[in-house]
């Protein structure tokens, strides 16, 4: 029992971003299956009354993360365009383009965005630098990626840092914005930073945990952005509103606005959701802090399952407290960990249209059930959350899915089969973790056999 969810404890810190190790073994590329990665849009997620959705527009375009109001509505006028800026001798990261120009047709696309890669030698709307980690931390600390108004590149960054320039609350409307993500993480931690950053650039600069289905939350359990943002970003462009306006205007205009451009919207409002508490924000951060002793996470996370029954919450954020508390007790009470995992099954099914962090729970489930020798238990569990993890585009998750799938079928004598699932998981992990961490977290999963 100890030694299941000890090991299930290392496969779940594989599903969330880590410091890389000082040094790492990477498997010889030769060995490797071809990279896979995702292209178009992840799969459409349920349908919101446009009444909730309108709710959500003006706190997400509102308000900043800190608690900061923005007094008037802002957004780029005109024709918007990207570039990628090279900073230094290091070269971006190699998904870096490609992942940019799906980002943009899909804009286009769903958006309705008029946006564009930037020409050579012209100035971009929005620039996308990559540096590494430790450098973008040491300016500001804690954050994987960031995005700031008013500045083209990491020069104009540096030079601009200090006085009010940057303050996004201080905008009447927005023409130039810089992007700055690491450069030495996995395909996909680029690509998600890409996703989130860019989209904030041109809209949003907000994130709400009570907000379903979404990049603009805080669980980080979406990665790319979901046909919800497309609905909230083509609000944000639509030729009804316009930089400057006010608070009022916008929600006057804004029924009229999503009754055009989201028609499945139309549905009877099932009243406002309730906004977190600070409390609760407070405690789930806690309990999410990946440097923190696991004792403090335990006691945050059992602080936000309480806040949410209090509250009365039967939503997602109610389920999510329980996902982190399991998280949470692993390292420290394996009965408290599975208990919290299966009830937050249990809350994910009844909120609806939850699959994705059904997943995340399945995985944890799924992880034990093969170090408890019990193989058939972990394929009916992740065979379940496969699917789900695809169609949200989040390789980290298919990976370990499918690594963990392939030690359950290796369980049960087919070696064969086993293999090619084993590799199917590998093409995946190469953009969810890199070449150099692949090999660390392969060997995780297979430590979770019995015997292993």
């Amino acid at each position: 029992m100890i030694r299941a969810l000890a090991l299930a404890a290392t496969v779940l810190a594989s599903c969330m971003p880590v410091e890389p190790p000082a040094v790492q073994r990477a498997l010889p590329a030769a060995a490797l299956p071809d990279i896979r990665r995702f292209e178009g849009a992840p799969a459409p997620t349920p349908a919101v009354p446009n009444a909730q959705v309108a709710r959500d527009f003006m706190e997400l375009s509102f308000a900043l993360e800190t608690g900061r109001t923005i007094p008037v509505f802002t957004r780029f006028e005109g024709p918007v365009t990207v570039g990628i800026e090279k900073v230094g001798d290091a070269e971006p990261p190699v998904t870096l383009s490609a992942d940019l120009d799906d980002l943009i047709a899909r804009l286009r696309r769903e958006a309705r965005i008029d946006i564009s890669r930037a020409a050579a030698g012209e100035a971009p709307s929005i620039t996308v630098s990559a540096l590494p980690r430790e450098t973008l931390q040491r300016y500001v600390p804690g954050a994987a990626c960031f995005v700031v108004p008013r500045v083209t590149g990491w020069r104009d960054y540096l030079a601009k840092r200090f006085g009010g320039t940057l303050d996004w609350t201080t905008l009447r409307t927005r023409r130039r914005a810089s992007v700055f993500l690491p450069e030495d993480v996995s395909p996909q931690e680029v690509r998600d930073c890409l996703h989130e950053e860019v989209a904030q650039a041109l809209g949003p600069l907000n994130d709400l945990y009570r907000l379903p289905h979404s990049v603009f939350n805080d669980d980080n359990v979406h990665v790319v952005l979901t046909d919800r943002d497309m609905t909230i970003l083509r609000a944000t462009y639509d030729p009804a509103l316009r930089s400057g306006m006010s608070p009022a205007e916008v929600a006057r205009r804004l029924p009229d606005v999503l009754a055009r451009i989201n028609p499945r919207g139309g549905i009877p409002d099932t009243g406002a959701v309730r906004r977190s508490s600070p409390a609760w924000t407070e405690a789930i951060r806690g309990a999410l802090a990946p440097r923190a002793e696991a004792r403090v996470r335990l006691r945050d996370a059992e602080r936000a399952v309480s806040l949410s029954r209090a509250a009365g919450w039967r939503d997602e954020r109610a389920a999510f407290s329980l996902l982190a508390l399991g998280r949470a007790a692993l390292p420290v009470d394996g009965g408290v960990a599975i208990g919290a995992f299966l009830e937050a099954a249990e809350g994910y099914r009844a909120a609806g249209g939850s699959e994705l962090h059904g997943a995340q729970v399945a995985l944890q489930l799924g992880a034990f059930a093969v170090s408890s020798g019990d193989p058939e238990t972990a394929l009916r569990l992740v065979d379940r959350a496969i699917p789900a993890a695809a169609d949200a585009q989040n390789a980290v998750l298919l990976s370990t899915l499918l690594l963990i799938r392939a030690e359950a079928v290796a369980a049960t004598g087919d070696a064969e089969d086993a293999a090619q699932v084993r590799r199917e998981g590998m093409a995946w992990g190469r953009y969810a973790w890199g070449d150099p961490m692949l090999a660390v977290r392969a060997a995780e999963v297979a430590g979770l056999a019995p015997g292993a």
